[in-house]
């Protein structure tokens, strides 16, 4: 399946109310939209920077609770004359010259940020993942059901062309047919920021604290497991994992490595892997299926075709029996054109407010996106394995 006819249809997969809203929004927008960044820490910072660049975005607007990097963030924008500070992100949100927001601040505050920007009637980028625990995600997913603004989620990868045509040429039968997915997001580093002063270290560094954050699998293989959603064009239906605090003993409430494996339907399994203290091969992507493997990196992909099996018979440990000789494919990277994925995701919500409509990383790909996440820390957390609940999770 096409993205286009995907984007069309995963309404029906969970939220099959929530899109069409935004499909009838009256936007009164010429080409230059008005936006507030609500958190300038780094992320919000280097989204900033890039918006700066977009000749279709005007960034008035900064907002964050630390008072250093609300001003790092406004000395990115004080240029323009209509640029302002505000310390109390409802403030920013009555500021009637600002059309949307980017929000970028802790997984915790999401919820409440969103629904207070579009009760206020801004269009709403929320950076990923797209809020903390059901509960969270459902009070977004309903209070987009009463809106006609465009509500982006931050899994940038969505919009990058070089996934795009990735999925597209997986669906048209790249691999064939799929049977195992394995992602991974290693680094070497603790993960740690520096703090000026120890009153703001569970602000800063709140990836690493649970009232927060849910650390790796939120703030890292959530866009892997974003992309394994759409890829598959499902959701999955049961999670086992581990994780633990072993490697950096400083403190940290959230695990410094983790592991989970989910179950597609049709039996496809997906893992999805963090370490913080080794870097082999960083991030990777291997989609797997009976006519080759696909090898995605950040920026680039390979194809390796399957090989060919040639029965042999012969000696086995001894014993006269039946064994085969295996023949690797070779393989060849794929030439696809394409540009920063977050660059791009800024450029999809911009069109999308412009053009009217739904984005392709939308509220119901986030959300599903974030229930994922939400299986995969509670089958950490209990060592157990987790159901997909389809009474709790539908919205």
């Amino acid at each position: 399946m096409k993205r286009k006819e995907f984007i069309r249809n995963s309404g029906g997969v969970l939220l099959g109310t929530v899109l069409s809203p935004n499909l009838m929004a009256n936007t009164n927008l010429n080409s230059s939209i008005n936006l507030g960044v609500i958190g300038t820490g780094g992320r919000g910072q280097g989204i900033i920077k890039i918006l700066n660049k977009l000749s279709n975005f005007n960034v008035i607007g900064a907002c964050d609770t630390i008072p250093f990097r609300l001003q790092e963030g406004f000395d990115l924008i004080k240029g323009n004359r209509k640029a302002k500070a505000f310390k109390d992100y409802r403030k920013l949100l009555d500021d009637k010259n600002i059309d949307g927001v980017i929000i970028s601040t802790p997984l915790n505050t999401h919820d409440k940020i969103a629904v207070d920007a579009v009760d206020a009637d801004k269009h709403v980028y929320c950076e990923k993942t797209l809020a903390k625990g059901a509960s969270a995600i459902a009070r977004i997913v309903n209070k987009c059901k009463t809106s006609k603004k465009i509500f982006q989620t931050g899994h940038q990868y969505h919009s990058s062309r070089l996934y795009t045509k990735l999925v597209d040429m997986i669906a048209d039968g790249k691999v064939g047919k799929i049977t195992s997915i394995e992602a991974q997001w290693n680094r070497n580093g603790n993960w740690r920021r520096s703090v000026p002063e120890p009153s703001l270290e569970r602000q800063i560094n709140w990836r690493m604290y649970r009232e927060y954050s849910y650390g790796l699998l939120a703030e890292l293989s959530s866009h892997q497991i974003d992309f394994t959603n759409w890829l598959l064009q499902s959701t999955p239906q049961k999670a086992i994992g581990i994780g633990g605090i072993d490697y950096w003993k400083d403190g940290r409430e959230t695990y410094d490595n983790t592991k989970v494996i989910y179950v597609f339907p049709e039996g496809v399994k997906a893992t999805f892997s963090c370490l913080t203290s080794n870097a082999k091969d960083d991030y990777k992507i291997l989609v797997m299926g009976d006519k080759g493997t696909l090898t995605i990196f950040n920026q680039s992909a390979w194809f390796y075709p399957e090989g060919s099996y040639k029965a042999e018979y012969g000696e086995v440990d001894g014993v006269s029996g039946a064994t085969t000789n295996w023949t690797q494919g070779k393989g060849t990277p794929l030439d696809i054109k394409h540009i920063d994925p977050t660059k791009q995701a800024l450029m999809d919500f911009g069109e999308s407010i412009i053009n009217n409509k739904t984005p392709f990383s939308n509220v119901t790909t986030g959300a599903q996106a974030a229930y994922a996440v939400e299986m995969g820390i509670k089958a950490m957390d209990t060592e157990k394995m987790v159901v997909w609940d389809n009474v709790n999770y539908i919205f």
